[in-house]
C-alpha cells in the first residue's frame, strides 16, 4: 500500500497492508503532516487519478489503495481537524478529505468524569453531576471507544489515530492497558488490509513506556528538528527507526536521514537523504 508522500513510496516501496505504524515525534516536526498528507493524496486516486500519479513519483505497483479514510480523534472534533488542514494546505486538500473521511470523536469518553464542562466536549450532561451521558461508552472509557472505532470501520481503510499522546496523559489510563489495546491492535490489523497511523509525541512518557510503543507495533517513522552549525535555520527530518520489511529491502545508502519539507501545495515531501 503506497503512503502518497512524493518520492517516499519510490525508494520503500509503500507498507505492508496490515501494518500499523507509529507517526513519533518531536512538536512540528512532521508526524502530523505525514498522516494528512497521506491521507489526502491516497484519496486523490479516487478523485484525479492523473494529478495522483504526480505524489507518487517514479513508485510502481502493483498498489493496493485503502477505501477511505478512518479519523479516530480523542479529544477534536471533524470541524477541528478539517479547519486546521484548511489553514495550513491549499483548499484542496480539506475538500478531499472532507468527502472521504469518516471522523470518530471520542471526547465524550476521553472527557468523561474530569473536570471539562459537559459543553466544552458536546456531551448531554454535566460531567461531574452524576447523571449518565448517553454519547460515552459503558465502562470501558476512552481505550474501549478507540478499539470499537477502529474494528468498526478498520478494514481497508487508512486509520489514523490522533492521538496516543492525549491517552498517555489522561488521568486514570493506565499505560499498561494502552500497550495491551496496541498489542491486540497489530494482530487484529493483519485481517484489515489497510494501514493504521498512531500518532505520539515525543518526550511526554518515559522512556521505558515510549519503548515498549515502539515494541509495540509494526513500524516506526520518527520525526525531528535538526540544524547544522553551518546554517542558520533548522530543517525537519524523518528516520525510519524500525520496519522490518522496508528497512530489509531498503538500499544502504538510504538508511540514514530523511530531509522532508512541508508547504502549503503539496504538503509533507520527502527531499534529500542523509548519512547519519
Amino acid at each position: 500500500m503506497p503512503t502518497g508522500v512524493p518520492d517516499f513510496d519510490s525508494l520503500t516501496g509503500g507498507f505492508p497492508s496490515g501494518s500499523v505504524v507509529l507517526l513519533f515525534g518531536e512538536a512540528g516536526a512532521g508526524h502530523q503532516e505525514f498522516a494528512l498528507t497521506s491521507a489526502v493524496h491516497l484519496m486523490l486516486h479516487y478523485d484525479d487519478p492523473r494529478m495522483h500519479h504526480f505524489y507518487l513519483g517514479s513508485a510502481r505497483g502493483p498498489f493496493v489503495y485503502p477505501q477511505g479514510v478512518v479519523y479516530v480523534s480523542t479529544s477534536r472534533s471533524r470541524e477541528q481537524v478539517i479547519a486546521e488542514l484548511h489553514g495550513a494546505f491549499d483548499v484542496s486538500y480539506s475538500e478531499v478529505l472532507s468527502r472521504h473521511i469518516n471522523f470518530h470523536d471520542l471526547s465524550p469518553a476521553y472527557f468523561q468524569d474530569t473536570v471539562v464542562p459537559s459543553a466544552w466536549a458536546s456531551l448531554s450532561s454535566p460531567l461531574l453531576s452524576g447523571a449518565p451521558v448517553s454519547a460515552a461508552p459503558d465502562d470501558g472509557g476512552p481505550l474501549r471507544a478507540l478499539a470499537d472505532a477502529v474494528d468498526q470501520d478498520g478494514r481497508k481503510n487508512l486509520v489514523i489515530v490522533d492521538s496516543l499522546t492525549d491517552l498517555l496523559v489522561r488521568r486514570g489510563l493506565e499505560p499498561a492497558d494502552l500497550l495491551t489495546l496496541l498489542k491486540g491492535l497489530r494482530r487484529r490489523a493483519k485481517e484489515w488490509d489497510g494501514i493504521v497511523y498512531l500518532l505520539l509525541s515525543k518526550g511526554v512518557a518515559p522512556a521505558d513506556v515510549e519503548q515498549a510503543v515502539i515494541d509495540s507495533v509494526d513500524g516506526v517513522l520518527h520525526f525531528s528538528w535538526v540544524a547544522s552549525p553551518s546554517q542558520s535555520h533548522r530543517q525537519r527530518a524523518m528516520v525510519i527507526d524500525k520496519f522490518m520489511p522496508i528497512l530489509a529491502r531498503l538500499p544502504v545508502e538510504y538508511l540514514g536521514r530523511f530531509v522532508i519539507r512541508v508547504n502549503a501545495m503539496s504538503g509533507l515531501v520527502t527531499t534529500q537523504y542523509e548519512r547519519v
